[in-house]
């Protein structure tokens, strides 16, 4: 594996490759139908997200993009993780826990008391990229959001 960067999701193309690479990944690997969620959450992110109360970063290796993760303020006190994601190639080099890791500075650095997340109970390496960074699980409910019956779970960080 060659050189993995983190940077700050501000180039032309970064939104759209978060997008794209959503609905492909989860499509091919769970037969997910998650393109109109993130579709909302990147179109979000795009219209309102407000420096140094909202972030983004895209894990890059060798300069091609392989992750991305979002950091959205929902009220003074609670920042929420959004769209981690990392391709396959890059998954098992510690890019997921690099992506983790600067969400949770930033929210700490912005002041936030906890960093809260929801996921989807299939997704256990990225749960164990929460449970290692000290997340622990808040909730549980069944849903229908991307097509097939999920369980979706919510995790919560405190940042005191």
């Amino acid at each position: 594996m060659g050189e993995v960067t983190i940077r700050a999701l501000d180039r032309p193309g970064d939104l759209g490759w978060v997008l794209m690479t959503h609905g492909e990944l989860y499509d091919a690997e769970y037969g997910w139908a998650v393109e109109a969620v993130t579709a909302r959450i990147v179109a979000d992110h795009a219209a309102h997200a407000r420096p140094g109360r909202d972030a983004g970063w895209i894990a890059e290796l060798d300069g091609v993009r392989v992750g991305s993760v979002l950091c959205v303020r929902e009220t003074e006190e609670t920042a929420r993780l959004r769209l981690l994601l990392v391709t396959p190639a890059a998954r098992g080099h510690g890019v997921g826990r690099a992506l983790v890791a600067r969400c949770t500075a930033f929210a700490r650095d912005a002041g936030c008391g906890r960093l809260v997340l929801w996921t989807n109970e299939p997704l256990a390496a990225a749960r164990r990229l929460y449970l290692e960074a000290g997340f622990a699980l808040s909730g549980e409910e069944s849903h229908t959001e991307f097509g097939a019956e999920l369980r979706g779970q919510s995790y919560e960080l405190g940042l005191d």
